[in-house]
C-alpha cells in the first residue's frame, strides 16, 4: 500500500524556486530540491517523476501568481494592455531565472492562460481580431519576456554597455553614442519606452 503523500505541489514548487533563486537555473535538480525539503532524492521521486514536471511546478507557482484580472474598464484599451504588461513584468521579474522556463512550459500554465485571455478580450474590444489578435499578443509575450531578461541579465547600466562606450567611435559611431544615451535611461523608462512603440505598431 503506497505511503500517504505529506507534501502539496505548491510546497515542491516553493522548494524548486527556492534552489533557482539561490543557485540559478542550472542548480535546479531532484537532489538539489530534495536537500531543499530535508528529504531522500528518492522520496522525491514518490511526488515527481523528473526535473521537466518539477520545472512545471515552477511556472505554475510563479505565473498563478499574476494579477489576470480584468483592468479598469475605463480607462483607454492602450493603459490597460500596458497594466496587465506591468502585472507580468513585476511578478516573473522577481525570479528572473525563472524566465527560460515560462517560454518552454507557458502553454501549460493557467496562470498565462488567464493572463493572456484579459490580454486579448482588450485586444478584441479595441478592434484587434483574428491574425492580428494573433501576433499582437504573441508580439506582447515575447517583449515582455525579452524586457525582462534584459532588465536582470544585461541591463543598460552594466558592464557589456561601459564596453560598447570604449569602442572605436570612428568605426561604431551610433553604438558608442547609444551606450552613452543608455545610461541616463531607467528601467521603467526602457520598457515602457519599448511597450509604447509596440502598440502604436497596432494601430487599433
Amino acid at each position: 500500500m503506497p505511503r500517504p503523500r505529506s507534501l502539496t505541489p505548491d510546497q515542491l514548487a516553493s522548494a524548486a524556486l527556492a534552489v533557482i533563486d539561490r543557485d540559478g537555473l542550472p542548480g535546479l535538480s531532484m537532489r538539489a530540491v530534495a536537500q531543499e525539503l530535508g528529504m531522500s532524492t528518492m522520496g522525491l521521486y514518490r511526488y515527481v517523476h523528473d526535473r521537466d514536471e518539477l520545472e512545471r511546478l515552477v511556472v505554475e507557482l510563479v505565473l498563478n501568481a499574476v494579477d489576470s484580472g480584468p483592468p479598469d474598464p475605463d480607462a483607454s484599451w492602450r493603459e490597460r494592455i500596458e497594466v496587465m504588461a506591468r502585472r507580468l513584468r513585476d511578478t516573473v521579474g522577481a525570479h528572473p531565472a525563472v524566465v527560460p522556463l515560462t517560454i518552454t512550459h507557458r502553454h501549460h500554465s493557467l496562470g498565462v492562460l488567464r493572463w493572456s485571455e484579459t490580454v486579448t478580450a482588450v485586444l478584441t474590444e479595441a478592434g484587434i481580431e483574428g491574425d492580428r489578435r494573433v501576433i499582437a499578443l504573441r508580439g506582447l509575450l515575447g517583449y515582455i519576456i525579452g524586457a525582462i531578461q534584459l532588465e536582470h541579465l544585461g541591463p543598460l547600466s552594466g558592464p557589456g554597455t561601459t564596453a560598447i562606450t570604449e569602442l572605436p567611435p570612428a568605426e561604431f559611431p551610433h553604438m558608442t553614442e547609444t551606450a552613452r544615451d543608455a545610461r541616463n535611461i531607467s528601467a521603467d523608462q526602457e520598457f515602457l519606452g519599448g511597450l509604447a512603440l509596440l502598440l502604436d505598431g497596432l494601430g487599433a
